[in-house]
């Protein structure tokens, strides 16, 4: 036998038992999320006695019953969600971007120690913080309101994206800042028009990441609205649950679904500006 053509069908062999062992690793992690789907369609005797995909008789009206089930329409907390998240995005992309530029471009005092402080607040867990953000939150009155979910991404707070936008800056050279001084440009508008429009990828990646975090978070959403007509859809969703009484399986996991549906679009149609600013940030 040829060894060129045993090495060539080794190869083949190789590489298809790498696909197959690939597709058989993304049914297992894809699973539960089919699962959901298919649950969304089935009665409620099903739910937990029937684990296959296959669903034969669908039950629609699970959707239509998820949607009114609550105090207010399943819309209304889409609504209150897309509000937190669109303000959180522009919040985390305007200021975390000028804190990078702060410390990626302009020379002060202390900009080591405060970056440095700044990479610290990062290992500080976020239930360390939140009793007295509470207290301060409540001594303002401004629980069940939208303020404390959104006003502090006005201010730079996730250092995360901070540190995001910092390294994708160091990859800029500097002459483009050089040039537009000769030129007579500040700060402001060195900033605003000629690195801002470079950073798109980093931009891309931390509007990404901030819809999905935003959008499914849970425990500050919870903590500071109280009110049904302020709830987001993680505290929609939880509300389904009845511990004393039963609980409507089929119409949370058909919202489940819907509320998964902003997320596959977003990631959908962002994953090139998320692999680009990964790759871009991560090797300057």
């Amino acid at each position: 036998m040829n060894p060129h053509r045993g090495r060539s069908v080794a190869r083949v062999v190789v590489a298809v038992v790498k696909q197959v062992v690939v597709l058989l690793l993304a049914i297992v992690m894809l699973y539960p999320i089919l699962w959901m789907v298919a649950s969304s369609l089935r009665p409620q005797d099903e739910i937990f006695t029937n684990m296959g995909l296959l669903v034969t008789n669908p039950v629609w009206q699970n959707y239509a019953a998820g949607w009114n089930a609550l105090s207010y329409p399943f819309g209304r907390y889409i609504l209150n969600s897309l509000i937190i998240v669109v303000f959180a995005i522009i919040g985390n992309i305007l200021t975390c971007s000028m804190a990078a530029y702060a410390f990626a471009r302009l020379h002060f005092r202390f900009r080591g120690v405060l970056f440095g402080f700044m990479l610290l607040m990062l290992m500080v867990p976020i239930h360390v913080i939140v009793i007295p953000q509470y207290i301060m939150w409540n001594s303002l009155h401004l629980i069940n309101t939208f303020v404390p979910l959104i006003l502090p991404k006005f201010l730079a707070m996730d250092g995360f994206f901070t540190f995001l936008f910092y390294q994708f800056l160091r990859g800029l050279p500097r002459d483009l800042d050089e040039a537009a001084k000769i030129d007579g440009a500040g700060h402001i508008r060195i900033f605003f028009q000629i690195l801002l429009p470079l950073m798109k990828p980093a931009i891309g990646t931390c509007a990404v990441f901030t819809f999905i975090w935003t959008w499914n978070d849970f425990f500050s959403q919870l903590l500071y609205l109280t009110k049904p007509d302020m709830y987001t859809v993680p505290i929609a969703l939880r509300t389904f649950i009845d511990a004393q009484s039963q609980s409507s399986y089929g119409p949370m996991f058909a919202m489940s679904v819907v509320s998964l549906i902003p997320l596959f679009l977003v990631f959908t149609f962002g994953q090139k500006y998320l692999v680009q600013g990964i790759a871009t940030t991560g090797g300057k």
